[in-house]
C-alpha cells in the first residue's frame, strides 16, 4: 500500500510542474526608443513588473516598470547595453543591445 501512497503523491508533485511557467521578452529598436514586452510563457501578462537596462559593465542605466499592456519603453543609450526582466522565479530573460 506504501508504494501506491507514493506513486499518487509523486504524480500529483510532477503535475505540479507541467504548470510552471517561466518569464519571456521581446524588444524592438524603434525611432527614438526601445520598446519591450514582457510576459510568461503561458501567456499570462507581466503587469506593473521591473525591467532594467544595464551597461557591460554592469552598472544599471535606466529601470522601468511594465504598464497594463506588459509593454516598457527605454530611451536608446550611447554604447552597448543589455535588457534584464527578472520576476524572480525560474530564469531571467536577457536581451543584448546588438540583438535588436
Amino acid at each position: 500500500m506504501k508504494w501506491q501512497q507514493w506513486l499518487v503523491l509523486t504524480s500529483g508533485l510532477l503535475s505540479s510542474l507541467s504548470w510552471a511557467h517561466f518569464p519571456v521578452m521581446e524588444c524592438q529598436k524603434q525611432a527614438d526608443h526601445i520598446l519591450c514586452q514582457a510576459g510568461y510563457s503561458d501567456s499570462s501578462p507581466a503587469i506593473n513588473e521591473t525591467v532594467r537596462m544595464f551597461d557591460y559593465d554592469d552598472v544599471l542605466i535606466e529601470i522601468g516598470k511594465t504598464d497594463q499592456r506588459s509593454e516598457v519603453t527605454f530611451t536608446i543609450p550611447n554604447g552597448d547595453y543589455y535588457i534584464v526582466f527578472d520576476p524572480g522565479h525560474e530564469a531571467p530573460v536577457e536581451i543584448d543591445g546588438v540583438e535588436l
